[in-house]
């Protein structure tokens, strides 16, 4: 059964590329063909879903051998999980009864423009009023909730690749 994990690694690396490259198209489609406008947070893990990706896409471009399967293996698990991270701090935000969601801050543009780069960073991160919407869901769960749920299958998939080092 583990024989069919145990293949070639740069094709998983591919196929985690490909799941990121579709994660950010969809998020994408949303905006612009739905029109949900990302909050802060949903930025944030598009930015690491890009990071993610770009990870996997070098790894698949470097076609490393075993120390380097192994070092980009743990970066793609780790930035994939912090990804999860934000995205558990999304749905915790969408789940705060409603006199103990924080209020709405200024858009991204506005905080890059007039604040400090890690004042930026720390609002991005922290999230806004407008991240406690849930704006879609399928099956019951909210876009954050089934984008932690890519973020650790991506994790998964990285940390996975450990298996596949030849000694």
């Amino acid at each position: 059964m583990f024989e069919i994990i145990k293949l070639n690694p740069r094709l998983w690396f591919l196929v985690g590329f490909l799941g990121c490259a579709l994660l950010l198209v969809m998020g994408a489609y949303f905006q612009f063909v739905d029109g949900l406008e990302p909050c802060p947070l949903c930025i944030s893990q598009r930015i690491a879903i890009f990071a993610t990706g770009l990870c996997f896409i070098v790894a698949v471009i470097h076609n490393p051998r075993a120390k380097g399967i192994k070092i980009y293996s743990l970066a793609g698990g780790v930035i994939a999980l912090l990804g999860a991270t934000i995205s558990l701090r999304h749905v915790w935000l969408q789940h705060l009864p409603p006199d103990q969601v924080p209020e709405c801050g200024p858009g991204l543009e506005y905080m890059l423009q007039n604040f400090p780069i890690i004042n930026s960073l720390k609002l991005l991160l922290s999230g806004t009023g407008e991240c406690a919407e849930v704006n879609w869901t399928l099956l019951g769960f909210s876009m954050p909730a089934w984008t932690c749920l890519a973020f650790l299958l991506l994790a998964g998939l990285s940390l996975a690749q450990l298996r596949n080092i030849k000694t």
